[in-house]
């Protein structure tokens, strides 16, 4: 039999062999062979799958959407038509785009946050020159709820 056994992997894609056995339960990975003494033996391109996972998911996807895009290769090598890698890295470039607006917006109002002097949420909340949009956090459905409790809306 040949076969890279489970610590080769790992190693050589820098990954634990939990994580091994972890991605053969979701279906990322094949179940590899067994030797006659039951340790696993993985094909060579393993490691290759594995790089990609890793590499798919510091690009924002997470294991879900990475075993969708798995499937989609599979089904492309196969001839069925699949939305594929570039459809999907689109939408998740959107996305990233979106939570790269939203977190500049965010850095932009804790430095006048900071530049205002802003020590104490509560007391700069009362302050005319509070930067901080506490009217817009408590409610981001859009429905205008208002909390009410002790100290009344908020």
């Amino acid at each position: 039999m040949t076969g890279l056994r489970s610590g080769q992997v790992a190693r050589a894609a820098g990954v634990n062999q939990q994580t091994l056995r972890y991605y053969e339960r979701r279906g990322l990975l094949g179940a590899p062979d067994r030797t006659p003494g039951g340790h696993r033996l993985y094909p060579a391109d393993t490691v290759t799958v594995l790089r990609v996972i890793k590499a798919a998911q510091r690009l924002g996807f997470s294991l879900d959407e990475v075993i969708d895009l798995l499937e989609a290769g599979r089904h492309r090598h196969h001839g069925a038509a699949d939305a594929g890698l570039a459809q999907r890295a689109a939408a998740k470039l959107a996305e990233v785009e979106a939570k790269i607006t939203d977190l500049t917006v965010i850095a932009a109002t804790l430095r006048a946050a900071l530049a205002a002097g802003c020590s104490d949420l509560i007391e700069c909340a009362g302050m005319p020159h509070c930067p901080l949009p506490f009217a817009g956090l408590a409610d981001d459905t859009g429905e205008g709820e208002e909390v009410v409790g002790d100290a009344g809306p908020w």
